[in-house]
């Protein structure tokens, strides 16, 4: 199973380039099926994993021009600030059972993991049904204080969410940055990487003294998902941006649904 684990992190590295998103959704579903981690472990340590992947990425993109530096500050400074916040006051007060009722018992790891199956699910639909909007012509410089809030308070929740599920939320900051900055995809996808890699990476250390890391999986983790980051770069160049989006969202899709099957009939 393990060997499947490695495999499969040379995909997320994959994912991270071609779309820009994906990595978390598949790194803790992985690091826990695969690896044997507990959800807890699990999320912490994809921060790592998918930090040290996106911000290889990121430099790759800056390389080439597609980063909008804008937008990497005004979504990746309110997000630090929030994931510091959810790591350090709402995360360690989550009792160790969410919820108890009779026979009905549900434990932290089990909330943490089904909350992330159906994030990946709301997510898996958002990349099915979204349409690109490479060619629409940016907005007038009325609107920029509207743009400015809307990046603002969207960097705010991506970090509570990357707080709390160890996700980069590229899958929510992509949007966000076409609808709203209308970027080109390339350069959405490039800002995406850094913005992930500057809320995974910060939320890391903000939570590295809580655990006792296995640096082995990290490290190798981190190496195949970069050598994966290049060749989704290249494939990515080849390939529809939409179909990719769409194969992807049908994946993250049918994943999320087995989680929430797994954990609710077969804990």
């Amino acid at each position: 199973m393990e060997v499947l684990g490695y495999m499969a992190a040379i995909l997320i590295g994959i994912s991270l380039g071609m779309v820009g998103s994906g990595g978390s959704i598949l790194t803790v579903p992985v690091l826990v099926y695969m690896m044997g981690m507990g959800p807890l472990m699990a999320t912490t340590s994809s921060l790592f994993i998918v930090g040290g992947a996106s911000l290889a990425g990121g430099i790759m993109a800056l390389t080439k021009n597609h980063v909008n530096p804008r937008a990497v500050t005004l979504f990746g400074v309110p997000s630090v600030l929030s994931i510091f916040l959810t790591r350090r006051y709402f995360l360690p007060v989550i009792p160790e059972t969410v919820i108890s009722a009779g026979n009905f018992v549900v434990s932290r790891e089990v909330f943490l993991m089904v909350l992330f199956a159906f994030l990946m699910i709301a997510a898996s639909v958002t990349m099915i049904t979204r349409k690109d909007a490479e060619n629409v012509a940016p907005d007038s410089e009325r609107n920029s204080a509207k743009r400015v809030l809307s990046l603002v308070l969207s960097g705010l929740g991506v970090g509570v969410v990357t707080g709390l599920l160890g996700a980069g939320g590229g899958f929510l900051i992509i949007p966000v940055l076409v609808l709203f900055l209308k970027l080109p995809m390339k350069t959405a996808v490039g800002s995406s990487l850094l913005i992930i890699a500057i809320n995974t990476l910060s939320g890391f250390l903000f939570s590295i003294k809580q655990f006792e890391f296995d640096w082995k999986i990290l490290i190798s983790f981190t190496a195949l998902s970069i050598a994966g980051i290049f060749v989704g770069g290249k494939l990515a160049g080849k390939l529809s941006p939409a179909a990719l989006r769409k194969g992807f969202g049908w994946f993250v899709l049918v994943t999320g649904i087995y989680i929430i099957v797994k954990e609710s009939f077969f804990t």
